[in-house]
Formats: structure tokens, C-alpha cells, sequence
């Protein structure tokens, strides 16, 4: 049935690479683009709008995001959204958040790793962040609305934390029982979501 199919994998949460603290990148090879390449793919497959490189047991510093513009066009929009947005799908190198800004907001979540798994998380609203391009461009950009949230969640998995490590304890309790099935399940199949395309 699968013959001839890309496999894709995305690890899923109980994998001890989802915990763990991501390397950086000394330097960016024709192996780096090649590799976000497969992320930005296997990122589209599974319907995701940003993947950490830890998601798909690599445990580096990349991340690639595919964030949409606000649908409300009156939206005013930050630096970093007006310089960023035109340009996804986009790759991100060591990102790290420099700065956050604003009042703190309370937004659903979702995540890869996470299937089928979605809860209110509580983040600042607006961040400053610095990565590095594919291009070997220093940039450093401040960013607000959905794609300061997707940063902020992506870069939280370089550093080995999921989404539901940051819930409110109701937050926690509500969706406890679901996380521990999706462990136990996740762990008869090693952790990893596959897709064939």
C-alpha cells in the first residue's frame, strides 16, 4: 500500500527527545537546508504551523514556522510580522527570545506532539526574538499576535518543554486523562506519529 511512499515521523509526548535541551548549530550546511526542507514537509502534512527539529527526534536548534496574517485587516501589524509573514514558509537557527512585552494572554493550543490535544496556555503577547536565516543572516525582529505565539511555542521545544508543561493546574487536571492515554498508546509504537505521502 505504502510502496514507493516518503515516510514522515513526528514524535509524540512521553519521548525523552521532547524533554531535553537542544544543541545549536555551529554551522549551516547543505545538510541544514536539506533538513529544514523535510521539516517544512512533514510540518504540511500533518496540518502544523510550526515544527522544532526535537519533534521529529533531532535533537538541534531549528525550528520552521508557516504562520498565516491576522484575517482582521485593520490588524496593525509588528516589525517582525511585516518583515516575516511575506516570507513563509521560513526557517529559523538558534532562535532564542531576547525580550517579551505586553500583557499576558490566554490562547488554545495545539501541538504536533500532542495529538488531538488542545488547551488554554497563558504567554506574553508580544516577544522580541533572534535566529539565525538559512541565508547566514543575523536577524532580530519583534513580533506580535499569532506568530509571537508560534515562536514562543516553538522555541520552547528546543529547550524541552511541551505546551502542557505550561497549563494551569485546572488546565493540567482537565486534560490529564487524555495526555496519559495518548502516552500509554504513544509507547506501544515508540512515540512516533508516521505518515506515507
Amino acid at each position: 500500500m505504502f510502496k514507493g511512499k516518503k515516510k514522515y515521523t513526528v514524535r509524540t509526548s512521553g519521548d525523552p527527545v521532547l524533554t531535553q535541551e537542544a544543541a545549536p548549530i555551529l554551522t549551516i550546511t547543505p545538510e541544514t537546508v536539506e533538513l529544514a526542507k523535510q521539516m517544512v514537509e512533514t510540518m504540511y502534512l500533518f496540518d502544523g504551523i510550526g515544527l522544532a527539529a526535537p519533534q521529529i527526534g533531532l535533537s538541534q536548534q531549528l525550528v520552521v514556522i508557516d504562520v498565516p496574517a491576522p484575517e482582521d485587516k485593520d490588524v496593525v501589524l509588528s516589525p517582525g510580522e511585516e518583515l516575516l509573514l511575506h516570507q513563509m514558509p521560513l526557517a529559523l537557527v538558534n532562535p532564542r527570545i531576547v525580550s517579551t512585552a505586553g500583557k499576558m494572554v490566554s490562547r488554545e493550543e495545539g501541538c504536533l506532539s500532542v495529538p488531538g490535544i488542545y488547551a488554554e496556555v497563558v504567554r506574553p503577547e508580544r516577544v522580541v526574538v533572534h535566529f539565525t536565516s538559512l541565508a547566514n543572516q543575523e536577524i532580530e525582529i519583534e513580533c506580535d499576535h499569532l506568530l509571537a505565539r508560534c515562536l514562543q511555542h516553538e522555541i520552547d521545544h528546543l529547550h524541552g518543554v511541551v505546551f502542557t508543561d505550561r497549563l494551569s493546574p485546572a488546565e493540567a487536571a482537565r486534560i490529564d486523562g487524555e495526555l496519559t492515554k495518548l502516552r500509554a498508546d504513544g509507547k506501544r509504537v515508540n512515540y512516533i506519529r508516521v505518515k506515507k505521502k
